[in-house]
């Protein structure tokens, strides 16, 4: 029996691999960053072909670091971010086009369009997405109606679709497995998650041929086997899932109404409904969860487009920290905010506000501003945002969340989760192996294929690893909430006309 799972994390900034043991303990990781592409003002792309060479890169290079061989691992699980569009060649296996980012808004006025003519009431009804550009949907439709020839190529079914898994499923088969799972396809725009089919009303509505879109499947079963990728043995693809749900997944929110908040480049908080959809009255996203031994788990969502990123943004644009990791204790220069708020909508406001023509702003500045006030307000903004999309679970599920379960690279940041727990009035709980975006990804290959027997067997693993239980007061806490909602009213002002 082989001992180990592999996990291929495909995110935003950088491709992942992630070896694990029996226990969900890490063995080995190796990570790689790729470039990104900004050709105009709101347009971000990947080069897919680079996405998979550092994906198969880090691959092999944990396993190495692990001291194992490729023999040793069981199966391989994938998770990627999920709305990132990409569009190759059936022959040559080429892209047509770069891949077009979840961040990317070349197809705000399209979703524009949709929203005027009634056609964002349909998608909401059928998909469970509020009508934007962050889905792939409409870049799917865009590469079509840009790239010389795509069009018709596509009707021949020359042409595949994909998210990142897809993409990735793909290479690692040698083009003999085309195929996504239901949590990746729920963020299309095109497929009903009641009916667990591609739209045919959408599809047509945006002009996409079915014919180049992959099979959809459950997130946990073997989709194919690698063909002389990393061993001569094949090793099976045996787990899918977008990087929210598999560290939905990995936190073990398995039961109804359990709550988990990622904190990545941007942030994502989901909550289990169980086996029924909740359409949100809030502004939230209904998704599926995943399908695993053919029962579909749902979903609530809400996106914060900017989280750790803006952390990335006071190192690189404004220069104040040399590395990520300076946050904290540049925070710790104030103690407090001195007033200063930032709105980081560089990419539009996600949840519960879903403005994409907002604009990132800081409010409350005075001679007396330092770049530890910044630093707070940057770091702050994370906690404030999230805040929002708590507020709007609660609404829409109709209950009290009494924990949320962390994970992400910001969550080493105790100053933020702390600040968050009083913020939220709510404990948040961080549990021994962050990384459960990949753990999700990895616990869905192996019950594939029995390296673990059943979910119960995976949830003995769980465990936390530190508790922060709130202590604001509260009239402290209603201020910085007031303030807060001031500066998101400054942001939308901004934005309009």
């Amino acid at each position: 029996m082989s001992k180990y799972i592999l996990s291929f994390d495909a995110g935003t900034t950088s491709s992942r691999a992630i070896v694990f043991d029996k226990k969900g303990s890490i063995i080995a990781v190796a990570q790689k960053e790729f470039q990104q592409i900004f050709p105009k003002p709101g347009w971000v792309e990947h080069d897919a072909n680079e996405i998979w060479s550092t994906q198969i890169g880090v691959a092999a290079e944990a396993i190495v670091k692990a001291g194992i061989t490729a023999a040793d691992i069981a199966a391989i699980g994938i998770t990627n971010q999920r709305e990132t569009a990409v569009v190759w060649d059936r022959a040559t296996s080429q892209p047509v086009y770069n891949a077009i980012v979840w961040q990317d808004r070349r197809t705000s006025d399209y979703c524009d369009e949709l929203k005027k003519d009634g056609t964002a009431q349909i998608i909401k009804e059928k998909t469970g997405l509020v009508t934007d550009a962050y889905f792939s949907g409409t870049k799917l439709k865009w590469i079509l109606d840009n790239v010389a020839g795509a069009r018709e190529k596509a009707q021949k079914g020359e042409l595949c679709f994909g998210t990142v898994d897809t993409w990735l499923l793909w290479k690692l088969t040698n083009g003999k497995s085309y195929v996504t799972d239901v949590s990746n396809a729920s963020r299309t725009m095109i497929f009903n998650i009641h009916t667990l089919q591609w739209d045919e009303e959408l599809l047509q509505k945006m002009d996409i041929p079915e014919a180049i879109l992959p099979e959809v499947r459950s997130s946990s079963e073997v989709y194919g086997y690698t063909q002389h990728l990393l061993t001569s043995a094949e090793i099976p693809v045996a787990g899918i899932a977008g990087d929210q749900q598999a560290a939905l997944f990995g936190q073990m929110c398995t039961q109804e109404g359990m709550v988990k908040n990622t904190y990545g480049t941007g942030c994502f908080m989901l909550m289990n409904t169980g086996t029924q959809p909740v359409a949100s009255k809030n502004n939230l996203l209904t998704t599926i969860a995943w399908k695993i031994n053919g029962k579909v788990h749902y979903a609530l969502e809400g996106s914060v487009f900017i989280a750790g990123a803006v952390v990335q943004w006071l190192r690189d644009g404004l220069k104040v920290i040399n590395k990520s990791s300076d946050v904290e204790a540049l925070t710790a220069t104030e103690p407090d905010n001195g007033g200063v708020y930032m709105v980081p909508a560089f990419t539009g406001l996600g949840a519960p506000y879903w403005n994409q023509h907002a604009r990132g702003i800081i409010v409350g500045l005075t001679r007396g501003s330092s770049d530890g006030h910044i630093a707070r307000a940057a770091v702050e903004s994370i906690a404030y945002q999230t805040m929002d999309v708590l507020k709007a679970m609660e609404a829409d599920a109709g209950i009290t969340i009494k924990e949320v379960r962390v994970d992400g690279g910001a969550t080493i940041n105790d100053y933020l989760m702390q600040f968050q727990a009083n913020l939220l009035n709510t404990a948040v709980v961080r549990p021994t192996i962050t990384e459960t975006t990949a753990l999700g990804a990895a616990y869905l290959a192996g019950l594939a294929v029995g390296f673990w027997e059943s979910i119960e067997d995976v949830q003995a693993y769980w465990k936390k690893e530190k508790f922060f239980e709130p202590y604001m007061k509260e009239d402290v806490r209603g201020m910085l909430q007031k303030e807060w909602k001031r500066a998101i009213k400054a942001a939308q002002v901004w934005s309009e006309e």
